[in-house]
């Protein structure tokens, strides 16, 4: 229970081993969820004070039972459940069993949670935005970053969706239903891992935690499903991209992009396992997203200098991607692409063109940046600034503002 560190960490790391808990005891996620949050204060109002203790999650097991209890106690329409209620305190054994970091029960709770939330009757969008919020610990604010949609719409998928499961039994899905669940549980680990990669808001440009426990969680997910091309893709992308998180900062914590980084400091041995892993998913297994997008990171790993890229290639992956998972990221990077390869000019025609077609991406804040950098490109320096300058005050992330704040001094 201490892989990421710090009281925060040590919090983040006991929630989906006391939600699963209660949720396989007492069903209803919801009430659940409300009462882990409460056990979660209540630690965080007495372990500062009394010491964390010696089982952090058995300790919210507990508690957080307690509340469950409590709450369901002081619900008059089922009062006649209360001598029931009574009988489901947990017992030391259940609180025993819950993982503090080395058992092996607990390491699995993560991804068995990831596949309960991941219910059928819920869209994919509210399955993501649940298990999110649930399992990944991510705020409401960062969820709808991560979906580039209004916070308000993010909010209204999580209470719907909780909505709808209230009272609902808990259950794993059979074989047969698995695969539908797989797709949803893929997302949420994507969106983790690029959270983490790149945080959406705050001073500092990544959250190694968060990385971390996303490829854990989808080396956990592989083992289970060896033979799913999409998931080798999703871990060789996490692995292609994780390699060069050293040299993405500078000492202070300034943002260095693709192109000017030291490539010596890049994680070689991430480089080789991503790169196989992508090669032989690839070579046997049906091509999805997840693997084109890791395919593009090993062309960019591949170049011992940004100047060997091979921009033609990751282009014709972009074009693939674009017909398997459009989307506002793809856009934006196949942009730049189109830029490396045919210049500047055609890329400004082809981002006025999906401009056009959804409109939506012209309020977040990297499409500014794209075109700011396409104009740098074409020579138009002072629409340039004027553009680093409208990204730098959309961004909630520091490292990026200052980033985007001194490309506009350049």
């Amino acid at each position: 229970m201490t892989r990421s560190g710090g009281f925060d960490g040590l919090l983040r790391e006991a929630v989906p081993v006391v939600l699963a808990s209660l949720v396989r005891r007492y069903g209803d996620f919801a009430a659940c969820e409300d009462a882990v949050q409460e056990a979660l204060l209540a630690a965080a109002v007495q372990w500062p004070e009394s010491g964390v203790p010696d089982n952090p999650a058995g300790w919210l097991v507990t508690t957080a039972s307690r509340r469950r209890i409590e709450s369901w106690r002081s619900d008059l329409a089922r009062r006649r459940r209360e001598q029931k209620a009574a009988l489901l305190e947990p017992s030391p054994a259940d609180a025993a069993s819950a993982a503090s970091g080395s058992g092996s029960a607990g390491e699995g709770d993560t991804l068995i949670l990831m596949l309960l939330c991941c219910r059928p009757e819920l869209t994919i969008s509210s399955q993501v935005a649940l298990t999110l919020r649930a399992v990944g610990g991510l705020s409401t604010a960062e969820i709808a970053r991560g979906f580039l949609v209004p916070e308000a719409t993010v909010g209204q998928r999580i209470s719907r969706a909780k909505q709808k499961l209230r009272g609902a039994r808990f259950e794993l899905p059979g074989p047969a239903e698995l695969p539908a669940r797989l797709g949803a549980v893929q997302r949420v680990l994507y969106l983790i891992f690029n959270e983490g990669y790149t945080a959406s808001s705050g001073p500092v440009l990544h959250r190694p935690e968060l990385t971390a426990e996303a490829i854990r969680l989808t080396r956990e997910l592989r083992a289970r499903r060896p033979g799913d091309g999409e998931t080798a893709g999703l871990l060789a992308l996490m692995l292609l991209t994780e390699a060069r998180r050293p040299a993405r900062t500078r000492p202070d914590g300034a943002l260095v992009p693709l192109a000017e980084q030291h490539r010596d400091r890049w994680d070689r041995a991430l480089i080789s396992e991503g790169t196989e892993l992508i090669s032989h998913a690839l070579a046997s297994l049906p091509v999805g997203p997840y693997q084109l997008q890791a395919a593009i990171a090993a062309v960019h790993d591949e170049a011992s200098r940004a100047a060997d890229t091979d921009w033609a290639q990751i282009l014709v992956l972009y074009d693939h991607l674009a017909l398997l998972a459009p989307g506002p990221m793809v856009t934006l990077n196949r942009v730049v692409a189109v830029a490396m390869v045919h210049g500047p000019h055609a890329a400004l025609r082809q981002l006025d063109e999906a401009l056009a077609v959804a409109p939506a991406l012209g309020g977040h804040h990297r499409l500014h940046a794209v075109r700011a950098h396409l104009l740098d490109l074409a020579g138009d320096t002072e629409a340039a600034r004027d553009l680093y300058q409208m990204a730098a005050r959309m961004t909630l992330s520091v490292p990026e503002r200052r980033y985007l704040e001194s490309r506009a001094r350049a």
